[in-house]
């Protein structure tokens, strides 16, 4: 229904994300204004390519449609709706009554999906407008962060268990490495919508090629001049009354995609901060619990998890109504688009304007990374040390079993005492390991064990990323 009742209203229902979450400019996009408003442009530019095609439409009645593009009566719209039970026809009618002279000439040849459906188009590029340089400028943020930290060791994990060190900048590289084929699909998506255009009831365009008395050349040349007004590239040559409903499937796929993409940043983002080596930001003032005043939940990250959740469901709401649109429409697929369509993008605008506060003030602390490097390092390290030892002259089997013995004896010390790790100082103290005392530290050095993982940082930003952002350049004011 068109806005005019109380459902704004402290006492009735509103959808958190449009109240609590996702930001005025995507909630614009979704709104009645915009929508009905989109509708009027849709019928004025109908009516000024019917006229360049010779109908009889003059320029006064051109003139008063654009006169009041924006002259909406949601109240009347709304009264006709409920009389007519038919939004478009309300709206023709609420149009018609600001301008009189236009009012017979308005719809016409056209459907109810010559606006639903090109307005919904419409509407799904200026979305993705907004969300594309949004995504672009997390990806930004999070490749500043991993070139600062490209060569900090941390300690891998795979299967949650700890693993080979890595650095804090590789593992972000993983991250942004997601959102770049987010970006890719994003655009790609937005780059292939094509617009319904001028089809007719069924598809078919008989209505204007009545119009038109047979003439198939000017419903040719009608369906492009509304498509290059509406700024498409090309339209669908063939329809039934709506655009396929796959076009919904491919836009919530990537929509989706990226709600995984989020949903593993923050999760990873979460486990880090349990074990205290990463923070998102924390406001001076933030309470991380009512309870127990020296919480520092991870909230924003939370946030993002709990509604990539929601986003990636949404996919099977386009999938569904894709499945059952039986021959050339059914009108079972209105209500359910409603919601879908508009959910997802508000869903994908929230949790990119959270992960970029997050991705803008994310804090680290070496000294915790370091602990617990330490408290691994020392069984990662067992084969350098058999090597040096063997470079040194002593027996392989006899230093493995040496060093087998130790380790055991470590580990009994941390799971069963609850100690710290202490094989290297159980190697130092042996003196069949004397020969290789004086190489513990270097043997030892976690820049030692990161592999080729700040090197690839630099290349993976070099090559990959920066040219990727480099067309949204002026939206983040940076230069790559």
């Amino acid at each position: 229904m068109a806005a005019g009742d109380d459902r704004g209203s402290p006492d009735s229902y509103r959808s958190p994300l449009a109240s609590r979450y996702a930001s005025p400019e995507m909630c614009f996009v979704f709104s009645d204004r915009c929508k009905f408003r989109t509708w009027r442009q849709l019928w004025l530019w109908l009516a000024e390519a019917e006229q360049t095609l010779g109908l009889p439409i003059t320029d006064e009645q051109i003139q008063e449609m654009k006169s009041n593009l924006d002259n909406i009566d949601f109240k009347m719209a709304a009264e006709e709706e409920k009389r007519l039970r038919h939004d478009v026809m309300a709206h023709v009618h609420t149009f018609g009554h600001c301008c009189p002279k236009a009012a017979g000439i308005i719809h016409l040849g056209a459907t109810s999906c010559y606006v639903g459906d090109n307005t919904d188009l419409i509407i799904l590029r200026n979305a993705l407008d907004l969300l594309l340089p949004k995504l672009a400028r997390v990806i930004s943020r999070l490749a500043d962060f991993a070139k600062e930290r490209a060569s900090l060791p941390t300690l891998g994990f795979t299967h949650f268990q700890p693993a080979q060190l890595t650095t804090v900048g590789k593992r972000c590289c993983l991250w942004i490495q997601d959102l770049c084929m987010d970006l890719q699909n994003l655009k790609r998506v937005r780059d292939d919508l094509r617009f319904r255009g001028v089809k007719g009831t069924t598809g078919t365009q008989a209505s204007f090629l009545q119009l038109f008395e047979g003439d198939d050349h000017k419903v040719e040349q009608l369906d492009k001049m509304v498509t290059d007004k509406a700024g498409f590239k090309r339209a669908f040559i063939i329809t039934g009354q709506t655009y396929t409903r796959k076009v919904d499937i491919e836009v919530l796929s990537v929509l989706a995609s990226l709600g995984a993409s989020v949903h593993k940043i923050c999760t990873d983002i979460r486990l880090l901060a349990n074990l205290k080596e990463m923070e998102e930001p924390f406001e001076k003032q933030q309470i991380g619990s009512s309870a127990m005043p020296y919480k520092r939940n991870p909230m924003r990250s939370e946030r993002c998890c709990s509604l990539a959740r929601h986003l990636m469901t949404l996919v099977m709401d386009p999938l569904q109504t894709a499945s059952v649109q039986w021959f050339e429409r059914t009108l079972d697929d209105s209500a359910n688009r409603r919601i879908c369509l508009a959910e997802a993008f508000l869903t994908a605008d929230t949790i990119l304007n959270t992960l970029q506060n997050i991705s803008e003030g994310l804090v680290v602390y070496p000294k915790v990374i370091e602990r617990r490097i330490r408290q691994e390092l020392p069984f990662m390290a067992t084969e350098n040390i058999i090597m040096a030892m063997v470079k040194a002259g002593g027996s392989r089997q006899d230093c493995h079993e040496k060093i087998r013995v130790l380790s055991q004896q470590a580990a009994s010390v941390v799971k069963q005492e609850g100690g710290d790790n202490d094989l290297i100082e159980r190697i130092q103290a042996d003196a069949y390991f004397s020969p290789i005392h004086s190489q513990l530290d270097r043997l030892l050095d976690p820049s030692s064990f990161t592999g080729r993982a700040s090197q690839q940082v630099q290349r993976f930003l070099e090559e990959e990323v920066y040219p990727l952002l480099k067309p949204y350049e002026s939206v983040m004011k940076v230069s790559f």
